[in-house]
């Protein structure tokens, strides 16, 4: 278990489980926060309602998160290919989870922003504040701690979305895990991916509670 060769593997697929999580939020929440912020601003009770562009968005979204991830993964292939040059490897696994995980995050950016008083956003109208600024400094600022929550709650999800990319040689932990643990029968090397990837959970939650306590206004 100990070899230097199986320790130097489990560092690599650590670091590579760290880059398509990290690179696949950033990239998911360029995405995801714009389309939440249209369907909040589109709706019914929203500061622009347009109820025909929030039905076609909100269909796309959710038919885009009713597809199981492993088959979304697979289905994806051509464009990964495409964009990538390639399916398979940490770089390629990316395009999958950004596709995946924007619409997870658009619904999650929608729950937070409806949270916020439609109190304040009235009285922002009242001085004459312009859409844009209700959005940027009244929305955005008011759901702060629920974004972050949100953000870290996607961050994890999107961590087990890379784990499943394994079955497509996507590499990271998760490769690792079905390569010895689930084809060769190596549980040792399985337990430790899974120990792995528990800790990495934990400690973005643990951070994105802390950022969340700080930046709540309320307490």
């Amino acid at each position: 278990m100990f070899d230097p060769v199986v320790v130097k593997m489990l560092a690599l697929g650590f670091l590579e489980s760290l880059y398509m999580t990290l690179i696949s939020s950033v990239l998911a929440y360029v995405i995801g926060l714009p389309l939440g912020i249209i369907l909040v601003v589109t709706d019914n009770g929203g500061i622009k309602p347009a109820p025909g562009l929030n039905r076609v968005l909100g269909s796309i979204i959710n038919l885009l998160r009713s597809v199981p991830f492993l088959i979304l993964l697979i289905t994806v292939i051509p464009i990964t290919r495409a964009i990538v040059g390639t399916s398979i490897g940490p770089t390629a696994t990316i395009v999958p989870l950004v596709i995946g995980a924007s619409p997870f995050i658009a619904r999650l950016v929608e729950t937070s922003l409806k949270e916020v008083d439609k109190g304040v956003i009235e009285a922002a109208q009242s001085m004459g504040a312009s859409n844009f600024e209700i959005i940027y400094k009244v929305m955005l600022p008011e759901a702060r701690p629920s974004l972050i929550l949100g953000a870290a709650f996607s961050v994890t999800t999107i961590l087990g979305y890379s784990a499943l990319t394994g079955f497509v040689g996507g590499g990271g932990l998760g490769d690792i895990a079905i390569r010895y643990g689930y084809y060769r029968y190596q549980t040792d090397i399985m337990l430790i991916t899974v120990v792995l990837l528990v800790i990495i959970v934990q400690v973005f939650q643990e951070i994105g509670m802390r950022i969340a306590k700080l930046s709540d206004k309320r307490k």
